[in-house]
Protein backbone atom coordinates (compact mmCIF):
# COMPACT_ATOMS: atom_id res chain seq x y z
CA UNK A 1 0.00 0.00 0.00
CA UNK A 2 1.01 3.62 -0.49
CA UNK A 3 1.34 5.91 2.50
CA UNK A 4 -2.05 7.40 1.69
CA UNK A 5 -4.93 4.94 1.97
CA UNK A 6 -7.39 5.55 -0.86
CA UNK A 7 -11.00 4.46 -0.43
CA UNK A 8 -13.85 4.41 -2.91
CA UNK A 9 -17.56 3.85 -2.31
CA UNK A 10 -19.81 1.84 -4.62
CA UNK A 11 -23.47 2.37 -3.81
CA UNK A 12 -24.92 4.77 -1.28
CA UNK A 13 -28.50 3.54 -0.82
CA UNK A 14 -27.78 1.39 2.25
CA UNK A 15 -28.36 3.72 5.18
CA UNK A 16 -25.48 2.18 7.16
CA UNK A 17 -23.04 3.77 4.73
CA UNK A 18 -23.09 7.20 6.36
CA UNK A 19 -21.93 5.80 9.70
CA UNK A 20 -19.28 3.75 7.93
CA UNK A 21 -17.99 6.81 6.11
CA UNK A 22 -17.55 8.46 9.50
CA UNK A 23 -15.51 5.44 10.58
CA UNK A 24 -13.37 5.70 7.46
CA UNK A 25 -12.79 9.38 8.18
CA UNK A 26 -11.44 8.48 11.64
CA UNK A 27 -8.67 6.30 10.20
CA UNK A 28 -5.26 7.90 10.04
CA UNK A 29 -3.99 8.41 6.51
CA UNK A 30 -7.30 7.52 4.86
CA UNK A 31 -8.73 9.57 2.02
CA UNK A 32 -12.19 9.06 0.57
CA UNK A 33 -11.46 9.65 -3.09
CA UNK A 34 -14.54 8.70 -5.10
CA UNK A 35 -18.12 7.50 -4.99
CA UNK A 36 -20.43 5.86 -7.49
CA UNK A 37 -24.21 5.68 -7.50
CA UNK A 38 -26.90 6.15 -10.13
CA UNK A 39 -28.93 8.47 -7.87
CA UNK A 40 -27.70 12.06 -7.94
CA UNK A 41 -29.11 13.12 -4.53
CA UNK A 42 -26.95 10.47 -2.84
CA UNK A 43 -23.86 11.65 -4.68
CA UNK A 44 -24.69 15.20 -3.67
CA UNK A 45 -24.92 14.13 -0.04
CA UNK A 46 -21.48 12.51 -0.02
CA UNK A 47 -20.09 15.62 -1.67
CA UNK A 48 -21.69 17.91 0.90
CA UNK A 49 -21.06 15.81 4.01
CA UNK A 50 -17.71 14.20 3.22
CA UNK A 51 -16.13 16.37 0.55
CA UNK A 52 -16.01 13.56 -2.01
CA UNK A 53 -16.11 15.52 -5.24
CA UNK A 54 -15.09 12.79 -7.69
CA UNK A 55 -18.32 10.98 -8.41
CA UNK A 56 -19.59 8.56 -11.02
CA UNK A 57 -22.99 7.28 -12.04
CA UNK A 58 -21.51 3.83 -12.77
CA UNK A 59 -19.30 1.87 -10.36
CA UNK A 60 -17.43 0.15 -13.19
CA UNK A 61 -16.23 3.49 -14.50
CA UNK A 62 -15.13 4.51 -11.02
CA UNK A 63 -13.17 1.28 -10.47
CA UNK A 64 -11.55 1.60 -13.91
CA UNK A 65 -10.57 5.24 -13.54
CA UNK A 66 -9.90 5.80 -9.84
CA UNK A 67 -6.94 4.28 -8.03
CA UNK A 68 -7.94 2.87 -4.61
CA UNK A 69 -6.82 0.19 -2.19
CA UNK A 70 -10.21 -0.26 -0.48
CA UNK A 71 -13.80 -0.22 -1.64
CA UNK A 72 -16.87 0.20 0.54
CA UNK A 73 -19.98 -1.36 -1.02
CA UNK A 74 -23.29 -0.08 0.31
CA UNK A 75 -25.98 -0.50 -2.31
CA UNK A 76 -28.72 -3.08 -2.68
CA UNK A 77 -27.87 -6.65 -1.66
CA UNK A 78 -28.23 -7.96 -5.21
CA UNK A 79 -25.57 -5.57 -6.53
CA UNK A 80 -22.72 -6.72 -4.32
CA UNK A 81 -21.59 -9.84 -6.19
CA UNK A 82 -21.00 -8.07 -9.50
CA UNK A 83 -19.06 -5.28 -7.77
CA UNK A 84 -16.93 -7.65 -5.69
CA UNK A 85 -15.98 -9.73 -8.72
CA UNK A 86 -15.01 -6.62 -10.68
CA UNK A 87 -13.10 -4.88 -7.89
CA UNK A 88 -11.36 -7.93 -6.42
CA UNK A 89 -9.95 -8.78 -9.86
CA UNK A 90 -8.14 -5.45 -9.69
CA UNK A 91 -6.64 -6.26 -6.28
CA UNK A 92 -8.98 -4.12 -4.19
CA UNK A 93 -9.89 -4.99 -0.59
CA UNK A 94 -13.62 -4.75 0.01
CA UNK A 95 -16.14 -4.10 2.77
CA UNK A 96 -19.76 -5.06 2.09
CA UNK A 97 -22.62 -4.03 4.34
CA UNK A 98 -24.60 -6.88 5.87
CA UNK A 99 -26.04 -9.28 4.80
CA UNK A 100 -23.47 -10.63 2.37
CA UNK A 101 -25.83 -10.78 -0.62
CA UNK A 102 -29.41 -11.38 -1.74
CA UNK A 103 -28.86 -15.08 -2.57
CA UNK A 104 -26.48 -17.89 -1.70
CA UNK A 105 -25.25 -18.06 -5.28
CA UNK A 106 -24.23 -14.40 -5.10
CA UNK A 107 -22.48 -14.91 -1.74
CA UNK A 108 -20.51 -17.83 -3.13
CA UNK A 109 -19.46 -15.77 -6.15
CA UNK A 110 -18.17 -13.07 -3.80
CA UNK A 111 -16.23 -15.54 -1.67
CA UNK A 112 -14.71 -17.18 -4.74
CA UNK A 113 -13.72 -13.84 -6.26
CA UNK A 114 -11.89 -12.69 -3.13
CA UNK A 115 -10.18 -16.04 -2.66
CA UNK A 116 -9.09 -16.15 -6.30
CA UNK A 117 -7.72 -12.61 -6.22
CA UNK A 118 -6.12 -12.96 -2.78
CA UNK A 119 -7.94 -9.86 -1.56
CA UNK A 120 -9.75 -9.22 1.71
CA UNK A 121 -13.53 -9.32 1.92
CA UNK A 122 -15.13 -8.11 5.15
CA UNK A 123 -18.89 -8.35 5.66
CA UNK A 124 -19.77 -5.49 7.97
CA UNK A 125 -22.08 -6.79 10.70
CA UNK A 126 -22.92 -4.09 13.30
CA UNK A 127 -22.96 -6.83 15.95
CA UNK A 128 -19.22 -7.30 15.36
CA UNK A 129 -18.62 -3.85 16.87
CA UNK A 130 -20.84 -4.37 19.92
CA UNK A 131 -18.67 -5.06 23.00
CA UNK A 132 -21.41 -7.18 24.56
CA UNK A 133 -21.88 -9.37 21.48
CA UNK A 134 -18.12 -9.77 21.06
CA UNK A 135 -17.63 -10.78 24.69
CA UNK A 136 -20.54 -13.21 24.56
CA UNK A 137 -19.18 -14.92 21.44
CA UNK A 138 -15.67 -15.03 22.90
CA UNK A 139 -16.89 -16.76 26.04
CA UNK A 140 -19.05 -19.22 24.12
CA UNK A 141 -16.16 -20.12 21.82
CA UNK A 142 -13.82 -20.57 24.79
CA UNK A 143 -16.15 -23.28 26.12
CA UNK A 144 -17.44 -21.34 29.11
CA UNK A 145 -20.92 -22.86 28.81
CA UNK A 146 -19.83 -26.18 27.35
CA UNK A 147 -21.01 -27.44 24.00
CA UNK A 148 -23.62 -25.19 22.40
CA UNK A 149 -27.09 -26.70 22.16
CA UNK A 150 -29.24 -23.69 21.17
CA UNK A 151 -28.90 -20.13 19.89
CA UNK A 152 -31.63 -17.59 19.38
CA UNK A 153 -31.75 -13.98 18.28
CA UNK A 154 -34.78 -11.85 17.47
CA UNK A 155 -34.09 -8.72 15.45
CA UNK A 156 -37.07 -6.40 15.32
CA UNK A 157 -38.43 -2.88 15.20
CA UNK A 158 -41.56 -1.17 13.94
CA UNK A 159 -40.40 -1.21 10.32
CA UNK A 160 -38.06 0.74 8.04
CA UNK A 161 -40.76 3.24 7.13
CA UNK A 162 -41.75 3.87 10.75
CA UNK A 163 -38.18 4.30 11.99
CA UNK A 164 -37.37 6.80 9.26
CA UNK A 165 -35.11 4.93 6.84
CA UNK A 166 -34.35 6.86 3.67
CA UNK A 167 -36.68 6.34 0.69
CA UNK A 168 -33.84 4.70 -1.22
CA UNK A 169 -33.15 2.23 1.59
CA UNK A 170 -36.86 1.46 2.06
CA UNK A 171 -37.09 0.74 -1.67
CA UNK A 172 -34.14 -1.64 -1.53
CA UNK A 173 -35.35 -3.44 1.60
CA UNK A 174 -38.88 -3.97 0.30
CA UNK A 175 -38.05 -5.01 -3.27
CA UNK A 176 -37.42 -8.78 -3.27
CA UNK A 177 -35.30 -8.70 -6.42
CA UNK A 178 -32.93 -6.27 -4.65
CA UNK A 179 -33.05 -7.43 -1.03
CA UNK A 180 -33.67 -11.14 -1.56
CA UNK A 181 -36.75 -11.02 0.69
CA UNK A 182 -38.11 -8.53 3.22
CA UNK A 183 -37.64 -8.77 6.98
CA UNK A 184 -36.39 -12.32 6.55
CA UNK A 185 -33.27 -11.13 4.73
CA UNK A 186 -32.88 -7.85 6.58
CA UNK A 187 -33.23 -9.16 10.12
CA UNK A 188 -33.08 -12.97 10.27
CA UNK A 189 -29.55 -12.43 8.96
CA UNK A 190 -28.27 -11.49 12.42
CA UNK A 191 -29.44 -14.72 14.01
CA UNK A 192 -28.10 -16.66 11.04
CA UNK A 193 -24.71 -15.01 11.39
CA UNK A 194 -24.60 -15.78 15.12
CA UNK A 195 -25.49 -19.43 14.46
CA UNK A 196 -22.96 -19.70 11.64
CA UNK A 197 -20.21 -18.27 13.84
CA UNK A 198 -20.88 -20.55 16.81
CA UNK A 199 -22.14 -23.69 15.04
CA UNK A 200 -20.99 -23.65 11.41
CA UNK A 201 -23.24 -25.08 8.71
CA UNK A 202 -26.57 -26.72 9.57
CA UNK A 203 -28.00 -30.02 8.42
CA UNK A 204 -31.59 -28.89 7.89
CA UNK A 205 -33.44 -25.57 7.81
CA UNK A 206 -37.07 -24.52 7.95
CA UNK A 207 -38.52 -21.07 7.44
CA UNK A 208 -41.81 -19.21 7.55
CA UNK A 209 -42.43 -15.64 6.50
CA UNK A 210 -45.52 -13.51 6.20
CA UNK A 211 -46.88 -10.04 5.62
CA UNK A 212 -48.74 -9.33 8.86
CA UNK A 213 -48.86 -5.56 9.12
CA UNK A 214 -50.62 -2.60 7.56
CA UNK A 215 -47.66 -0.89 5.84
CA UNK A 216 -48.27 -1.33 2.08
CA UNK A 217 -44.58 -0.98 1.26
CA UNK A 218 -43.90 -4.40 2.82
CA UNK A 219 -46.68 -6.33 1.07
CA UNK A 220 -44.51 -7.46 -1.85
CA UNK A 221 -42.07 -9.23 0.46
CA UNK A 222 -42.58 -10.03 4.16
CA UNK A 223 -42.54 -8.14 7.44
CA UNK A 224 -42.15 -11.09 9.84
CA UNK A 225 -40.14 -14.29 9.57
CA UNK A 226 -38.72 -17.15 11.61
CA UNK A 227 -35.96 -19.51 10.51
CA UNK A 228 -34.95 -22.61 12.46
CA UNK A 229 -31.77 -24.51 11.75
CA UNK A 230 -30.77 -27.99 12.93
CA UNK A 231 -27.09 -28.77 13.49
CA UNK A 232 -25.56 -32.08 14.54
CA UNK A 233 -25.94 -31.31 18.25
CA UNK A 234 -27.75 -27.97 18.37
CA UNK A 235 -30.67 -25.89 17.16
CA UNK A 236 -30.74 -22.23 16.14
CA UNK A 237 -33.66 -19.83 15.85
CA UNK A 238 -33.51 -16.62 13.81
CA UNK A 239 -36.43 -14.23 14.18
CA UNK A 240 -37.28 -11.04 12.31
CA UNK A 241 -40.04 -8.46 12.57
CA UNK A 242 -40.87 -5.10 11.08
CA UNK A 243 -44.05 -4.82 13.18
CA UNK A 244 -42.67 -4.66 16.74
CA UNK A 245 -43.43 -1.24 18.25
CA UNK A 246 -41.58 -1.83 21.55
CA UNK A 247 -38.21 -3.10 22.72
CA UNK A 248 -37.35 -6.70 23.51
CA UNK A 249 -39.32 -8.35 26.29
CA UNK A 250 -36.56 -10.70 27.42
CA UNK A 251 -32.96 -11.77 26.94
CA UNK A 252 -31.83 -11.39 23.36
CA UNK A 253 -29.67 -13.02 22.05
CA UNK A 254 -29.33 -16.15 24.16
CA UNK A 255 -27.02 -19.15 23.86
CA UNK A 256 -27.60 -22.33 25.88
CA UNK A 257 -24.84 -24.89 26.35
CA UNK A 258 -24.31 -28.14 28.18
CA UNK A 259 -22.89 -26.26 31.19
CA UNK A 260 -24.94 -23.08 31.34
CA UNK A 261 -26.15 -20.13 29.30
CA UNK A 262 -25.00 -16.72 28.16
CA UNK A 263 -27.48 -14.02 27.29
CA UNK A 264 -27.68 -10.31 26.69
CA UNK A 265 -30.47 -8.73 28.70
CA UNK A 266 -31.07 -5.02 28.17
CA UNK A 267 -27.40 -4.40 27.54
CA UNK A 268 -26.05 -6.64 30.30
CA UNK A 269 -24.19 -9.91 29.68
CA UNK A 270 -25.58 -12.59 31.98
CA UNK A 271 -24.15 -16.01 32.82
CA UNK A 272 -26.15 -18.89 34.28
CA UNK A 273 -24.60 -22.08 35.62
CA UNK A 274 -26.29 -25.04 37.31
CA UNK A 275 -26.56 -24.52 41.06
CA UNK A 276 -25.33 -20.92 40.99
CA UNK A 277 -26.96 -17.52 40.97
CA UNK A 278 -27.20 -15.69 37.68
CA UNK A 279 -24.16 -13.41 37.32
CA UNK A 280 -23.60 -10.24 35.35
CA UNK A 281 -20.25 -10.42 33.57
CA UNK A 282 -17.87 -7.54 32.89
CA UNK A 283 -17.74 -6.41 29.29
CA UNK A 284 -14.47 -4.80 28.23
CA UNK A 285 -14.48 -2.01 25.69
CA UNK A 286 -13.32 -2.84 22.20
CA UNK A 287 -9.74 -1.87 21.45
CA UNK A 288 -7.90 -1.00 18.26
CA UNK A 289 -7.81 -2.34 15.64
CA UNK A 290 -11.13 -4.12 16.23
CA UNK A 291 -13.57 -1.27 16.75
CA UNK A 292 -15.03 -0.87 13.27
CA UNK A 293 -15.01 -2.43 9.83
CA UNK A 294 -12.72 0.21 8.30
CA UNK A 295 -10.23 -0.02 11.16
CA UNK A 296 -10.21 -3.82 11.03
CA UNK A 297 -9.76 -4.22 7.27
CA UNK A 298 -6.98 -1.63 7.12
CA UNK A 299 -5.17 -3.53 9.88
CA UNK A 300 -5.73 -6.89 8.22
CA UNK A 301 -4.39 -5.60 4.91
CA UNK A 302 -1.32 -4.08 6.55
CA UNK A 303 -0.47 -7.18 8.59
CA UNK A 304 -1.61 -9.98 6.31
CA UNK A 305 -4.24 -11.02 8.86
CA UNK A 306 -7.38 -12.84 7.77
CA UNK A 307 -10.83 -11.41 8.45
CA UNK A 308 -12.33 -13.57 11.18
CA UNK A 309 -15.31 -13.67 13.54
CA UNK A 310 -18.70 -12.27 12.65
CA UNK A 311 -17.28 -10.47 9.60
CA UNK A 312 -15.50 -13.46 8.06
CA UNK A 313 -16.66 -14.04 4.48
CA UNK A 314 -16.83 -17.78 5.16
CA UNK A 315 -19.02 -17.28 8.25
CA UNK A 316 -21.13 -14.79 6.30
CA UNK A 317 -21.45 -17.21 3.39
CA UNK A 318 -22.69 -19.85 5.84
CA UNK A 319 -25.18 -17.34 7.25
CA UNK A 320 -26.39 -16.69 3.70
CA UNK A 321 -26.89 -20.43 3.26
CA UNK A 322 -29.20 -20.44 6.29
CA UNK A 323 -31.10 -17.46 4.90
CA UNK A 324 -31.42 -19.02 1.46
CA UNK A 325 -32.66 -22.31 2.87
CA UNK A 326 -35.09 -20.49 5.16
CA UNK A 327 -36.40 -18.50 2.22
CA UNK A 328 -36.76 -21.61 0.06
CA UNK A 329 -38.50 -23.46 2.89
CA UNK A 330 -40.95 -20.60 3.40
CA UNK A 331 -41.88 -20.75 -0.28
CA UNK A 332 -42.24 -24.52 -0.53
CA UNK A 333 -43.47 -25.48 2.94
CA UNK A 334 -40.75 -28.12 3.16
CA UNK A 335 -37.71 -28.78 5.31
CA UNK A 336 -34.55 -28.01 3.35
CA UNK A 337 -31.71 -30.50 3.80
CA UNK A 338 -28.31 -29.01 3.02
CA UNK A 339 -25.40 -30.72 1.27
CA UNK A 340 -22.56 -31.33 3.68
CA UNK A 341 -19.52 -30.81 1.49
CA UNK A 342 -17.03 -28.56 3.29
CA UNK A 343 -16.98 -24.79 2.81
Amino acid sequence: MTDEILVGVAGLSHDHVWHELEQWRKQEGVKLVAAADDEQPLLQRIQNDFGVNTTFSDWREMIDKQRMQFLQIAGGNSESADIVEYAAAKGTHIIVEKPMAATLDQAERMLAAAQSAGTLLLINWPTAWSPTWVEMAKRVQSGEIGEVRYTRYRSAHSGPVAIGCSPEFVRDLTTPSINGAGALMDYCCYGANLAALLLGRPLRVTGIRAYLGSEPAYAASDDNAVITAQFAHALAVCEASWTQPVGYAGSNPVVYGTEGSLAIHHGKLLLQRPGANEAELPVPELVAPWRSGPEAIVHCAATGTAVEGFCSPVTSRNAQEILQAGFDSSNTGTIISLPQEPH
